[in-house]
């Protein structure tokens, strides 16, 4: 599974950058963008996302 962000519903709180246990979800140009190859799955950031932009596919 891959980690999918809807940029249209990021607005950029950062929720997700502080849960990541992998650290690899950083923000660029005020939107979250997540380094599949650091991304372990765990589902952290879905679950915690409040704008609910984070999915996994």
């Amino acid at each position: 599974m891959t980690v999918k962000i809807d940029l249209e519903k990021c607005t950029g709180c950062e929720t997700c950058v502080d849960i990541c246990p992998a650290e690899a979800i950083t923000m660029e140009d005020g939107k979250a963008k997540v380094d599949v190859d650091l991304c372990v799955d765990c589902e952290s950031c879905v679950d915690e996302c409040p704008a609910e932009a984070i999915s996994m596919e």
